[in-house]
């Protein structure tokens, strides 16, 4: 069997990352392509209202890292019943204990006891409510700003967040070329595209500010009664 050869070079320029000459047009200047994450970052951030945001690969893997941010301290972590089969999933691979309870809710939860939020279904401005703590929000495709999968974590806590640009980089500093980086951290590979966020500005200028939320309790399944969690 014969394999075509990709042809590593002669892709034309203007193929290669249409997303990020996009942007330009919308008043986004950038230099280097990771400019683009942090302008989103910070647009969202300030959409939100918060101080903070960390561009993630998606929502899940944005609970996980805020889960692991708590570490060792191993505790159950209780949430509604009716959610997203992912974020126990989270919880469980984060090394804590999930445990369901029944409560309804819309747009946005908290996983306690921890100040941490999964907000992947409210999309407003000023939705940021969790102080100090974490709130994480999605742009998954059947949400208000559908890049296609992707996530961020928004804070107030600027201690935070160098640890969850490492995490989210395998352990990389962003800003230190890889030959020369000491890798502070065992980190994972759960970053964001600059092209993925490109498409997130784009779609933000095209999306109403004030929105209701797209999902709840109401269209999600009872996952307490799943044998996986018994």
């Amino acid at each position: 069997m014969s394999y075509k050869i990709w042809p590593i070079g002669k892709i034309p320029k203007e193929s290669q990352r249409p997303e990020l000459d996009q942007v330009r047009e919308y008043g986004y200047d950038w230099k280097d392509p990771w400019d683009v994450v942090k302008m989103f970052e910070q647009e969202v951030a300030d959409f939100a209202g918060c101080k903070y945001g960390v561009a993630v690969d998606n929502c899940t893997d944005g609970l996980f890292l805020c889960l692991k941010y708590y570490q060792g301290r191993n505790v159950t972590v209780t949430i509604p019943k009716k959610t997203y089969i992912s974020v126990p999933q989270a919880i469980i691979h984060s090394g804590h204990k999930v445990e369901f309870e029944d409560i309804e809710w819309s747009g946005v939860y908290q996983l306690k006891p921890y100040p941490i939020y999964d907000g992947a279904t409210r999309w407003t401005e000023g939705m940021y409510e969790a102080d100090d703590g974490f709130q994480v929000v999605s742009f998954q495709l059947k949400k208000r700003v559908p890049i296609g999968k992707g996530g961020m974590i928004l804070t107030n806590n600027k201690e935070s967040v160098e640890w969850f640009k490492m995490m989210r980089y395998e352990g990389r500093h962003n800003d230190i070329p890889y030959t020369e980086d000491e890798f502070g951290l065992i980190g994972y590979n759960m970053y964001m595209t600059p092209e993925d966020a490109a498409r997130g500005l784009i779609l933000m200028k095209h999306t109403p500010r004030v929105n209701e939320d797209s999902g709840g309790s109401f269209d999600n399944r009872d996952l307490s009664k799943q044998m996986i969690f018994k």
